[in-house]
């Protein structure tokens, strides 16, 4: 029941950042909803996907994907204020985020699944949605290039899936694991905390800053 509500939550968030990204672009009103949706349930749809969990997680229960439409198109008409409110949107990302890691570890779980597949799923439905939004809104993807993301997703979906095996109590693991998480995002968000960056230029931009140096 926690994780439904925290879920609910989570991807009404997603889907108005989503709605917001379409926006900037100046999308019609089927942009926003697509984008919206993406944002909020793509990152399920490509873990379903590619684990074969059928049928998808909206497609059962399509009162999600009606959700997502619906916070989009709202968007729309209070753009403004959820501009203003941004901060509160940083803090519900960052929840949805290990809501849907733990999501993601607990549908690999279940099919039996080793634990490596187990965290790549934690990961694919933490990150995917935002990756979909950028990709169809052409910009760079943010969780490959913002503070711990993806990152968190991964110590999420471990912290969550190292509990259960040792027969932690559910819902005391998916407590533990959504404060430590959220803890360790929020830090992220605030310090700056970044995995090293890897830096190639390539040899036309390394010779054209060579060339106006000498200049």
């Amino acid at each position: 029941m926690l994780l439904t509500i925290l879920y609910l939550i989570g991807i009404t968030a997603e889907a108005m950042t989503g709605a917001l990204a379409a926006g900037k672009r100046h999308m019609d009103w089927f942009g926003v909803m697509l984008v919206a949706s993406a944002t909020a349930i793509g990152g399920g749809t490509v873990r379903d996907i590619l684990l074969g969990h059928y049928p998808l997680g909206w497609v059962e229960n399509p009162h999600y994907l009606a959700i997502t439409c619906l916070a989009g198109l709202l968007t729309t008409l209070i753009a403004p204020q959820v501009v203003r409110f941004h901060k509160v949107f940083v803090l519900l990302d960052s929840l949805g985020l290990i809501v849907f890691s733990i999501i993601g570890c607990r549908v690999a779980m279940d099919m039996g699944l080793s634990p490596l597949i187990c965290l790549v799923a934690a990961v694919v439905t933490g990150v995917f949605g935002g990756l979909l939004r950028d990709l169809i809104c052409r910009r760079p993807p943010m969780v490959l290039h913002k503070e711990l993301y993806a990152s968190v997703a991964f110590l999420a979906g471990g912290m969550y899936y190292i509990l259960m095996f040792v027969a932690v109590p559910e819902l005391i693991a998916t407590v533990a694991t959504l404060v430590l998480g959220f803890v360790i995002r929020m830090a992220a968000v605030q310090f700056g905390w970044r995995l090293p960056v890897f830096r190639l230029e390539d040899t036309e931009t390394v010779a054209a800053k060579a060339t106006e140096s000498q200049g």
